[in-house]
């Protein structure tokens, strides 16, 4: 089906002609014509499914009519991260070029005082990070009681961030007769549980089973070991020796280790940048610029750009550390084998990993093959060592069997006689072992 038969604008349609899309993705095809009905919508997919245009075409319709007032946004889109908002907006202005839309962007690392200007002159579409979009409410410079339509985007990965309650508060703030949409990735127990609360009478979109992975993406398994000088030379190897490599994201669990992997890197001749929370907002922008660009060939990043960045034609990922959360690792490799691009995930795996990547082949649900045959994955998986130890010991132990650990203050103080042999039997069955072991006794 043609974007022409789900109810877009003639302006919507043109745009999106110019920018040369013809088929709507699934979700896109499903939710829009319930969004223009103004309908509450929970849509969940998987990243890289077109999820952004499916809220943004049909909003631009929306807000063809009407106008803004000062400090009273139309519309508010959420986002969890200052680079998701930011590729949002890019979105506004590549599908509303033939529109006259205020659109505002409410993110931290950048002046009070410019976006204020821009909150008073009044704007049609507000996007912001929970926090800072607070920040101005309590300081008086923004009012939510005219706003339309609420979005909250990449749900899951507000829980992640610890945003939930923000969401909450913020949800009270916006009248209670506002359409709502709400997307998310995947649908644990808490994340239903906003959704119920925020959302009347929804229409639920799903069009993938959640945290599945696509089938464009080649994934594997690397075994290494727990020293982290090897592990960043696995890392190189891996980076030198890749089939087809153009460019890669590396993901790290801290913050800390991508800068240390970063500056690693940087020593070995990589043309590296590195990407995490801490860094100020015009630092990560350009590093973000510089990879799309082609600039730098190798980001080192933390989960900060694991959500829902739409970084074209990326080759491969590699997870440095295998992520805590199985949902990570869906979110990570999703980064690669966007739009019908093939692309490679690797997952550097250390003695102490198996049971977070058991947690993954769960989640997902399929085993992830191995690289080689590692001699610890022989089985199948690296094992912990409490899993070796587990596996080397029989279940049942021999009565007599003394433990290897045991001390010497811990052993008997004198050797007990031998059992003797069991007593033969008789009409009355078989004498008891114990009642035959020798006595003595005390004159």
């Amino acid at each position: 089906m043609p974007f022409s038969h789900l109810g877009l604008s003639a302006k919507v349609l043109a745009a999106i002609g110019t920018a040369g899309y013809k088929t709507p993705t699934p979700i896109q095809d499903q939710a829009i014509p319930h969004v223009l009905a103004r309908r509450d919508v929970l849509g969940i997919a998987q990243t890289g499914t077109g999820k952004t245009a499916a809220f943004v075409l049909p909003m631009l319709t929306m807000l063809e009519k009407g106008r803004a007032r000062a400090r009273m946004p139309r519309t508010l889109i959420l986002e969890p991260t200052r680079e998701l908002a930011a590729q949002v907006a890019e979105h506004f202005e590549k599908y509303g070029k033939n529109h006259k839309l205020n659109v505002a962007l409410i993110i931290g690392g950048v002046s009070f005082d410019d976006q204020d200007a821009k909150l008073l002159r009044g704007v049609d579409v507000l996007i912001a990070t929970p926090g800072r979009l607070l920040d101005h409410f309590e300081r008086g410079r923004l009012l939510l009681s005219g706003c339309e339509l609420l979005i909250i985007d990449e749900a899951d990965r507000m829980l992640d961030m610890g945003f939930i309650p923000d969401i909450e508060r913020i949800g009270k703030l916006v009248p209670f007769t506002r359409q709502t949409l709400f997307f998310t990735a995947t649908m644990p127990p808490e994340i239903q549980r906003i959704a119920d609360t925020f959302l009347h009478n929804p229409v639920r979109v799903e069009v993938s089973k959640p945290a599945t992975t696509a089938t464009t993406i080649k994934q594997l398994l690397v075994s290494t070991g727990r020293d982290p000088h090897e592990k960043r030379e696995t890392l190189r190897q891996l980076i030198r020796s890749a089939d087809g490599f153009k460019n890669a994201i590396v993901f790290c669990n801290r913050k800390r280790e991508v800068a240390q992997l970063h500056r690693s890197l940087l020593r070995h001749k990589f043309n590296a940048a590195a990407l995490h929370g801490d860094m100020d907002q015009p630092a990560r922008t350009a590093a973000l610029e510089s990879f799309r660009k082609g600039e730098v060939t190798v980001l080192v990043a933390s989960d900060v750009a694991a959500r829902g960045l739409d970084i074209p034609a990326v080759s491969h990922i590699f997870n440095f550390d295998v992520p805590h959360h199985p949902d990570d690792y869906v979110h990570r490799i999703g980064r690669t084998g966007r739009a019908g691009l093939s692309g490679t995930a690797i997952t550097i795996v250390a003695p102490i990993d198996g049971k977070a990547v058991s947690a993954i082949e769960r989640l997902i649900g399929q085993p992830i093959p191995w690289m080689g045959e590692p001699a610890e994955a022989r089985e199948g998986r690296p094992l912990q060592k409490t899993e070796r130890s587990a596996r080397a010991e029989p279940r049942h132990r021999h009565r007599d069997h003394k433990p290897a650990h045991q001390s010497k203050k811990d052993a008997p103080a004198h050797k007990a006689p031998p059992l003797p042999p069991p007593a033969e039997e008789t009409e009355g069955g078989h004498l008891p072992a114990f009642l035959l072991r020798p006595v003595s006794i005390k004159a």
